[in-house]
C-alpha cells in the first residue's frame, strides 16, 4: 500500500480574460424550446389563450358589475386564461423536463378537463344571461354575445386539448415509455 504524498499539489484556475460570468448559472439552462412552439399542444394553448382573453376582455369592457352571473364567467375566462399561460411558460421553457417528479401528461389532462367544463358552465351563464341583461342592438349586448361566441369557441379548444392529452396519456400513437421518460412527447 502506498502511503500518503507528502505534497499535494493544488491548482485554480480563473477564466480567461473577457470571458462572460453568469451571475446566476440556473438561468443558463432555461433554454427556449422552440420544437415545442410547432407542436399542435402549443397550437392549442396559444388559441385557448387567445379566444380566453377576447372573453374577459368583452365581458369585462361592459357594466357586468350588477349581474351576478357575469362574475363567474370572469372568474372562468380570467383564471383559466392564467393558468394556461403559466402552462405554456413551463412547456416552452422546458421547466416540465426539471420537474420531472410531477405526471405532466395526467396534469395537463386534469387541467384541459376541468377548463372544459369550467367553460362549458361559462358559456352557458354567459349565454343565458345576455338577453336578460342587454337590449338588442346595444353596444353591451353585442360584447357580451360575442363573448358567448368566444366562450364557445375556446370551450371546443380545451375540449380539442383534453382529447389530445387523454391520447397523450394513454400512449396513443406514440412510445408511451419514451413520452413518460423524456415528457416532450407534444403530439
Amino acid at each position: 500500500m502506498s502511503e500518503f504524498p507528502s505534497k499535494v499539489s493544488t491548482q485554480t484556475s480563473t477564466p480567461a480574460p473577457g470571458t462572460p460570468r453568469s451571475t446566476l448559472p440556473g438561468l443558463r439552462a432555461l433554454r427556449p424550446d422552440l420544437r415545442f412552439l410547432r407542436s399542435s399542444l402549443a397550437a392549442l394553448m396559444l388559441l385557448e389563450m387567445v379566444l380566453g382573453l377576447l372573453v374577459w376582455a368583452l365581458v369585462a369592457d361592459t357594466p357586468y358589475h350588477p349581474y351576478p352571473a357575469y362574475g363567474w364567467v370572469m372568474f372562468v375566462a380570467v383564471t383559466l386564461w392564467l393558468a394556461t399561460i403559466i402552462l405554456f411558460v413551463l412547456y416552452f421553457l422546458q421547466l416540465h423536463v426539471k420537474l420531472y417528479m410531477v405526471p405532466w401528461p395526467l396534469v395537463l389532462l386534469i387541467f384541459n378537463v376541468s377548463a372544459a367544463i369550467l367553460y362549458i358552465t361559462g358559456f352557458i351563464t354567459c349565454s343565458a344571461s345576455v338577453q336578460s341583461t342587454s337590449h338588442r342592438g346595444s353596444l353591451s349586448y353585442n360584447k357580451r354575445a360575442a363573448a358567448s361566441f368566444f366562450a364557445c369557441l375556446v370551450m371546443i379548444a380545451y375540449g380539442a386539448s383534453a382529447f389530445f392529452s387523454f391520447q397523450t396519456w394513454k400512449g396513443i400513437g406514440s412510445n408511451a415509455a419514451t413520452s413518460q421518460m423524456t415528457g416532450t412527447n407534444y403530439a
